[in-house]
C-alpha cells in the first residue's frame, strides 16, 4: 500500500464498468476510504467482495449520476460516514452511433447527452460544491474520451457529448482554482475491454490501452504529484 490517500476520501462514479474497477482497485490500495457509485447495486456488491474490500473502507450506493438530488445523497452518504470527500473520478459514459444526423431520431442525441454531458455536470458541480462548503482542497478527474476533439461520421451525438463534457472540466477548473480544486480529465481513445474485444474481434488488441494503465494516469492526476495541473485533458491512446 503506498499510503498517497491514507484518511482522504475518493468518491468513484461507475465504479462497477470496466475501467471504473480498475479504478477502484488502484485507489484501494492507496489508503482512500471509498464511496462507490453505480445504478446496478448488485455490481457493487461483486466487486467488494472481488477486491476484498472492508466496510470501514468502503461504501457502496446506488446512484443515478445525472440526477442531482440522487448524487447529493450520495455525498451525504459518504460525508455521514468518511467526513467529507476529498476527490472525485467520474467514469460515467457511454458510446452510440450508427446513423447521419440526416437520419438519425432524437433519442440518440439525448440519451449520449445525459450519459456524457449532463452526468459531468451533475455529479462533478455536486462534488466541487461538497468540497467548497467544507473547505476542502481537493481534485476532481472526468473519463472523456480522444472522439471530444472532433466530429466523426455517424457519432454526432457521441462526440458532441463528449466535447460538450470537456468544456464542462475546463470551465470548473477556472471556476475552482482560487479554492485549491483541481479538475482534469483524461481521454482515451480504445479501452482494452471485453465488450470491445467483442465488438470488434478482428481488431489489433494489442494497440489499445488496457483499463489498469488508465487507471494508473487517473491515479497520478488526483494526487500530490500532479498539484500544479488543472484544467487539462490527458490524452491516454496508446497506439490506437
Amino acid at each position: 500500500m503506498d499510503a498517497e490517500f491514507a484518511g482522504k476520501t475518493v468518491m468513484i462514479s461507475g465504479a462497477g464498468g470496466a475501467l471504473g474497477r480498475a479504478v477502484v482497485a488502484r485507489f484501494a490500495v492507496s489508503g482512500a476510504n471509498l464511496a462507490l457509485l453505480e445504478r446496478d447495486s448488485g455490481s457493487l456488491d461483486a466487486l467488494v467482495s472481488e477486491l476484498g474490500l472492508t466496510a470501514d473502507r468502503c461504501l457502496g450506493v446506488s446512484a443515478n449520476a445525472t440526477d442531482p438530488a440522487s448524487v447529493d445523497a450520495a455525498l451525504a452518504q459518504a460525508a455521514d460516514r468518511f467526513g467529507q470527500v476529498d476527490a472525485l473520478v467520474h467514469t460515467v459514459g457511454g458510446y452510440s452511433a450508427g446513423q447521419p444526423v440526416h437520419q438519425a431520431g432524437v433519442d440518440v442525441w439525448e440519451n449520449m447527452m445525459a450519459l456524457n454531458a449532463r452526468s459531468v455536470y451533475v455529479t462533478c458541480g455536486a462534488a466541487a460544491r461538497h468540497m467548497v462548503e467544507r473547505g476542502t482542497a481537493g481534485s476532481i478527474v472526468v473519463v472523456l474520451a480522444r472522439a471530444a476533439l472532433k466530429g466523426a461520421k455517424n457519432q454526432a451525438a457521441y462526440t458532441a457529448s463528449k466535447a460538450a463534457a470537456q468544456r464542462v472540466v475546463e470551465s470548473m477548473a477556472a471556476e475552482l482554482l482560487d479554492y485549491g480544486i483541481r479538475v482534469n480529465a483524461v481521454m482515451p481513445s480504445t479501452i482494452d475491454t471485453p465488450a470491445n474485444r467483442a465488438s470488434m474481434p478482428n481488431a489489433d488488441f494489442s494497440r489499445w490501452v488496457p483499463p489498469a494503465q488508465i487507471a494508473d494516469v487517473i491515479f497520478f492526476l488526483a494526487s500530490a504529484a500532479a498539484a500544479p495541473i488543472s484544467g487539462d485533458s490527458v490524452a491516454v491512446y496508446g497506439r490506437s
